[in-house]
């Protein structure tokens, strides 16, 4: 394939866009009956954005897309594709929500379509994006794009589920624009394992079992925990490894260093990960051979599911963690269950 080899993909703008509303640590201690200190320590969370009343999903990403291409003279017309992230809960069931996305931003020229994988779509978003580059040399700019307020369907009396109270609402977006002079988005991997794919879930929500009226009083309109010692057992086995395995192979596919030589852990400069208990948080720092001071906990801001990549990223460059030169390795998983990671070589691109 003609021109490939001086082929890269950049990521020309990010946005963001977080509800007022907060729930502090405080206040889910008091609604589940855990310690505050559990919450703070074990959890990992300081607070959690909430979505207000008119904090719709896909309207939140149309805010996050117009704060994006707020920071950018690249114009909403120039965008040929919207990979949009926004969660299956939006403002309708059925409903295309990436068309949606692209005529509220005036992307008039671009086509749109939906991605679901839970957390990891973000990174999905970003091989998927680069890929169709490669594949049609006429796409030049895909904005990926989403809102998230999950954080409806956690019921803080549900304990089961603790390790999910951390859910919130916001939304993301990045803009990548072919053969961008910064911010090179390199190699993806990612990998499922089906074991999980009914674990978490919830009940009362599709075909199998509607929300009724009765189901909504009961409870099963929230997610729920249905086999807690399986999943648990199966990830114990499998979660860390198949994070580090996504991330060596990711760094595999990314080539080679400007100066020769494959990539390794040890090129690695920033860890943005999606948000974790904190124990697992260092955990992975341990095995990638970087220090706190090189990743950014979301602890304050809540779990914003796929959106957390762009989080990291914005919160990483206000803190001065994630800086120019760094090889940043997206990190992120989904229920079901999905591992995946991207790396992106943050800062000017190098000769």
């Amino acid at each position: 394939m003609s021109g490939v080899e001086n082929f890269s993909v950049g990521i020309a703008s990010f946005g963001t866009y977080l509800p007022e509303v907060v729930l502090t640590a405080a206040e889910i201690a008091s609604i589940s009956g855990l310690p505050e200190w559990v919450v703070r320590e074990k959890l990992g969370i300081t607070q959690k954005h909430m979505a207000g009343p008119n904090d719709h999903p896909n309207r939140m990403a149309v805010w996050a897309a117009q704060d994006c291409l707020s920071k950018t003279d690249i114009a909403p017309k120039e965008i040929d594709v919207v990979l949009c992230t926004t969660e299956e809960w939006k403002e309708y069931t059925l409903w295309t929500a990436g068309v949606n996305l692209a005529y509220e931003i005036g992307a008039t020229n671009a086509w749109g379509m939906d991605l679901h994988m839970r957390c990891a779509t973000t990174v999905g978003a970003l091989k998927l994006a680069r890929d169709m580059m490669i594949a049609d040399p006429e796409i030049n700019t895909i904005l990926i794009a989403g809102g998230y307020r999950v954080g409806d369907f956690i019921n803080l009396k549900n304990t089961r589920t603790s390790f999910m109270f951390n859910i919130g609402a916001g939304a993301g977006a990045l803009l990548l624009r072919r053969n961008w002079p910064r911010n090179q988005v390199l190699g993806s991997h990612l990998m499922s394992d089906g074991y999980m794919s009914n674990h978490v879930i919830v009940p009362a929500s599709g075909t199998v079992q509607f929300p009724t009226d009765q189901a909504v009083a009961q409870g099963l309109f929230y997610f729920d925990l249905l086999e807690p010692e399986a999943m648990k057992e199966r990830l114990n086995q499998v979660s860390m490894k198949n994070w580090l395995h996504c991330v060596d192979e990711a760094l595999r596919k990314s080539g080679n260093k400007p100066g020769g030589g494959a990539y390794g852990r040890s090129d690695l400069g920033y860890l943005n990960i999606l948000l974790i208990k904190p124990s697992a948080h260092r955990e992975m720092l341990q095995h990638l051979g970087l220090t706190e001071e090189q990743s950014t906990y979301l602890g304050h801001i809540g779990h914003i599911g796929e959106q957390d990549a762009i989080f990291s990223i914005s919160e990483g460059l206000k803190t001065g963690r994630l800086k120019d030169g760094d090889l940043m390795a997206i990190v992120a998983a989904g229920i079901g269950y999905v591992w995946g990671a991207s790396i992106v070589r943050w800062g000017p691109s190098e000769a």
